[in-house]
């Protein structure tokens, strides 16, 4: 049974060609590249090379690059030294639609005494930007906001947020987790009001234990890891080269597959969804009427399980994910979709199918053939779902 892989927000494949330049790198060009001698120095002129790649997908310079070892750290880094930066400052802006890196240590440092807003969302999952410039304020030490969400794809004004930032908050940080966005939609720092953003590599087809912060010039930056002098006293510890020197090669990618991204991905993702709306009844897209990512579905069908679904896919061989956080012991959905005030009996049987560029329209063909009777069958297992169809 061939797998169709349609989690590409969960992770991604590692291309081929990243994996071949970063091979050399583990058993024959293994040198530390903080060392004095040559067969250092070689493997710090790929290191320099990744960081430059990095920066032109981003519009940014070398000098702004911090490599991490994911986009959790990346995040923490950037809430961490703003609130070391800004020691009098106790009030942190963030979304109640965040991944837990941001949501879980903004809660955290509540119980520390910093006072913490999330901005609501309205059911598209949109923002409020009313409701943030009335929350910044010049306690502000920064505000959090993703750039695009990785349940729904729906994807924040950065721009407005950033301008709002710096016109109320005296200063305050401005920081995005673009973890999702970055590789999928035109990202250009040298014009943005963003300080500081965050990346994770095993999302845009390089390997796992790899991520960027970027520190804009200028910004007064904190290390969260501290010890030796790597990244410029930025970020303590050896460099992770392999892992670094594919990231740089992947970013390269991602910006020759921007378009591809755009066109073909988005066309893809765009006929899936209208087709599944057409074949099954009772369907809604979480967050349809707003800006998304290109490859990002979220759908949800009334009387039936998100778990359920994902299990009889997987039969199929069709990788997918839920929009439900379920885990054993507890039938509670996902932030987000409360957040948004999806219907009960929708935000329990929601699923996200995201594509990448690996993705064929085969494939988008299965998963249209195959879903439909799913969702059939489940709803003849359940009793709200049979007195749905029997209406």
């Amino acid at each position: 049974m061939k797998e169709i892989y349609m989690d590409n927000n969960a992770t991604t494949k590692v291309d081929e060609a990243v994996f071949e330049e970063m091979r050399p790198y583990f058993c024959e060009l293994y040198g530390n590249p903080s060392s004095m001698h040559f067969f250092g120095g070689q493997v710090q002129k790929k290191v320099d090379e990744a960081r430059h790649r990095v920066a032109s997908l981003l519009g940014a310079s070398t000098e702004e690059i911090v490599f991490t070892a994911c986009g959790t750290e990346s995040d923490n880094a950037a809430i961490r030294s703003a609130i070391e930066v800004y020691p009098e400052r106790r009030h942190i802006i963030t979304t109640r639609v965040e991944h837990p890196a941001v949501l879980t240590l903004c809660r955290n440092l509540s119980k520390r005494g910093y006072r913490i807003t999330e901005l609501n969302v309205d059911g598209e999952g949109r923002l409020d930007m009313n409701e943030l410039r009335s929350a910044v304020d010049e306690d502000t030490a920064i505000v959090s906001v993703m750039w695009a969400n990785n349940e729904t794809g729906v994807v924040f004004p950065i721009d407005e947020i950033g301008k709002i930032v710096k016109e109320k908050g005296k200063g305050a940080f401005f920081h995005t987790d673009a973890v999702q966005a970055v590789g999928k939609i035109p990202i250009n720092m040298a014009s943005s009001t963003v300080d500081m953003l965050s990346i994770s590599g095993h999302k845009l087809h390089a390997p796992k234990g790899i991520g960027v912060l970027y520190v804009r010039k200028g910004v007064p930056f904190r290390p969260f890891m501290v010890g030796g002098h790597q990244e410029h006293n930025r970020r303590a510890g050896t460099e992770n080269t392999a892992a670094i020197i594919a990231l740089g090669k992947a970013c390269e990618l991602a910006g020759q597959w921007m378009e591809d991204e755009n066109t073909r991905v988005k066309a893809m993702r765009d006929r899936l969804q209208s087709k599944l709306l057409e074949l099954i009844p009772r369907a809604r897209i979480n967050g349809g009427e707003a800006e998304r990512l290109p490859n990002t579905l979220s759908i949800a069908f009334e009387f039936v399980e998100g778990e359920a679904i994902l299990m009889l896919l997987s039969e199929k061989g069709i990788c997918a994910s839920s929009g439900s956080a379920c885990t054993s012991g507890s039938l509670e959905p996902s932030h987000v979709l409360r957040a948004m005030g999806v219907p009960f009996t929708c935000a329990h049987g929601s699923v996200r199918l995201s594509l990448s560029r690996f993705n064929t329209e085969e494939e988008v063909d299965t998963v249209i053939r195959e879903l439909p009777p799913i969702i059939q069958r489940l709803r003849e297992m359940s009793p709200f779902g049979r007195e749905f169809l029997n209406s």
